[in-house]
């Protein structure tokens, strides 16, 4: 009865040993905890500085001055111009082109007093390059020109820069060389340099397009 007795107390210490050791091997085979990876923030990109276009129609208003050189000397002149014009230009990226029409009311004498231009109309084709907030262009001009001796025509080329105050209103700058050749038949070439400061709206508000 003894080795009967002494075999059911060792296996009753072993069952109570089991939940120790159970609970032993539980943490020894436990998953390591892992700290949640920090969030990874990403910059955005850098967005493209949008530019205004410088196509579409436009309307606008100028102000300058002109000096006349002529052939014989005696019509040298100068005087104020004031004027309206319109127009539409295309912008094909880097490139803009256009026509404008435009109209000057003016004040020029020559021939000390004697002669006096009254108006002037010039159509204009324009060829520009986009630098974003400004245009620099060149132009050529058929140009008709209205004195009390008569009317003539002639033509005119020149240069000038704009600047987009926003993407509906500029102003700008322009020099304009004329020659007319045997001024209404008088015997006379004239040469005229105006120089006009110049400000435009847009018809309508340009959308923008991306700098590259």
């Amino acid at each position: 009865m003894k080795p009967i007795k002494a075999t059911a107390l060792a296996a009753v210490a072993a069952f109570s040993a089991m939940p120790a050791l159970a609970g032993g091997l539980a943490e020894a085979f436990r998953e390591p905890s892992v700290a949640p990876a920090a969030a990874v923030v990403v910059a955005p990109s850098a967005a493209a500085a949008p530019v205004a276009t410088w196509g579409g129609f436009y309307i606008g208003a100028q102000l300058g001055n002109a000096d006349v050189l002529a052939s014989d000397k005696a019509f040298d002149g100068s005087g104020s111009t004031k004027g309206l014009f319109a127009g539409y230009r295309a912008d094909l990226g880097k490139v803009v082109v256009g026509i404008e029409g435009n109209y000057d009311w003016t004040d020029i004498t020559l021939n000390a007093g004697a002669v006096t231009v009254d108006k002037v109309t010039r159509l204009k084709l324009i060829g520009g390059y986009d630098l974003g907030p400004a245009l620099l262009y060149a132009t050529v001009a058929s140009v008709k020109a209205d004195s009390s001796l008569g009317s003539d025509t002639g033509y005119a080329m020149g240069v000038g820069v704009d600047y987009a105050l926003t993407n509906r209103f500029a102003v700008g700058v322009e020099m304009l060389e004329h020659h007319f050749d045997d001024f209404n038949g008088l015997g006379i070439d004239l040469d005229a340099t105006t120089y006009n400061s110049v400000s435009y709206t847009h018809l309508r508000a340009h959308e923008t397009k991306a700098k590259i």
